[in-house]
């Protein structure tokens, strides 16, 4: 009975889980915080690599009144943490965005559970190449291994491979330079 029970109360546990999941009508309101870099993967692999231009960590989204959204990044500059803050103003089509950064850049949230993790879906336009990029980001430095394993698959069903992803949790992501106004030393020197 006891194993009923406990059967019962993991399967409620899962579901409520997956309820908590939003791919649709997100409020942006509740994306507004602290966020680290988990999971990147780019069709453009050389974008995301060291020393790419779209290897950005993030530290903080905040939802503006005029419906943009605010990010601040840092970056890796010779050696140092360098703080990077963007604004994606929202487009005429619902929960997409645009924001120029080493060209055009679209995105859309695929989704979120607000508490513990997004996922972002982003199309680069510049003069030489258009390319896409996923990022997974989580409320804490890291994230369980079997939402990891969710973001592979949804990124090798949208066409890149698995070799085309990093995990940022095993690099420096300048987490000594949160909340600070500037550049910072890397702890990577």
């Amino acid at each position: 009975m006891k194993l009923l029970l406990l059967c019962v109360g993991l399967s409620l546990v899962c579901a409520h889980a997956e309820g908590d999941v939003v791919r649709s009508n997100i409020d942006i309101s509740k994306i507004s915080g602290e966020w680290y870099s988990i999971l990147v993967a780019s069709d453009a692999r050389e974008k995301i690599e060291d020393g790419g231009s779209m290897r950005v960590f993030i530290e903080h989204i905040e939802a503006l009144e005029n419906s943009s959204l605010l990010f601040v990044f840092h970056v890796q500059e010779n050696g140092k943490c360098i703080q990077l803050t963007l604004v994606a103003d929202q487009t005429e089509e619902d929960g997409v965005y645009s924001v120029g950064y080493d060209g055009h850049n679209v995105f859309r949230i695929v989704e979120t559970d607000y508490g513990t993790y997004i996922i972002f879906y982003l199309t680069n336009f510049s003069k030489n190449k258009t390319f896409r990029l996923i990022e997974l980001y989580g409320r804490e430095p890291d994230v369980s291994p079997k939402l990891k394993e969710h973001f592979v698959k949804y990124c090798q069903e949208h066409g890149i491979a698995k070799e085309n992803m990093i995990d940022l949790t095993k690099v420096d992501r300048c987490l000594q330079a949160r909340g600070s106004e500037g550049a910072q030393a890397s702890s990577a020197e």
